[in-house]
């Protein structure tokens, strides 16, 4: 049985999105944040870093959510989520790639700097800047979908399950605004009837249930 241990709205969203498309029977385990279940020493035994999610899959103990997306999609070839050509699986590795480094990082930035970070470690410059970097990014992957459906080549691979994930944050911090191709396109990937929850709507769950 596959363990996932990580809690919405966090990264695990993006496992869990893959695990549903799979069809993957799995446990989760909720990680609470806020309560510092991350930094307890059965969780740091699973991944030192304190970061979640964390899958475990018989020995093996895989963490950071895009290498767990590519290890399930990689073992469950059947569904045809990796491209056949390399080409095409090169180009998934640099949209991949330039989701979490190059969109995804600003969003962490805001993050920590607006609710992370206790008070007197947030900079709010740095807020800005982020905020900037971003949206620029975000100009550079509407021209990329201006006329395609899907990230990669002609049919859903990781990278959009991926996206989907990341470009829902930028929604969630009014990214998109000027971004009609890509809110085109995340309203068609969480119309899937595999997809996880938003983030907002993780958060809104989270709120009722304290």
């Amino acid at each position: 049985m596959l363990k996932l241990y990580g809690t919405p709205p966090t990264r695990a969203l993006r496992v869990v999105w893959l695990l549903n498309e799979l069809g993957l029977e799995h446990e989760l385990h909720p990680v609470d944040l806020m309560q510092d279940e991350h930094h307890q020493q059965d969780f740091l035994s699973l991944n030192p870093a304190a970061r979640v999610p964390v899958l475990v899959d018989g020995n093996l103990v895989l963490t950071e959510s895009a290498a767990i997306q590519l290890y399930l999609a990689e073992k469950y070839p059947q569904a045809g989520f990796i491209p056949e050509t390399l080409e095409d699986r090169a180009q998934m590795y640099r949209w991949m790639f330039f989701l979490v480094t190059e969109v995804e990082q600003p969003l962490w930035r805001i993050a920590r700097h607006t609710f992370v970070y206790p008070d007197e470690k947030r900079i709010p410059q740095d807020v800005e800047l982020a905020r900037q970097e971003c949206l620029e990014m975000i100009e550079v992957l509407e021209r990329h979908m201006s006329e395609r459906e899907f990230m990669v080549g002609d049919r859903l691979s990781v990278a959009d399950f991926n996206a989907a994930y990341t470009l829902d944050w930028a929604n969630t911090d009014e990214m998109l605004a000027s971004a009609p191709r890509l809110r085109d396109y995340l309203k068609a990937m969480y119309a899937r009837p595999t997809a996880p929850p938003t983030i907002a709507e993780a958060f809104a769950a989270m709120e009722n249930s304290g």
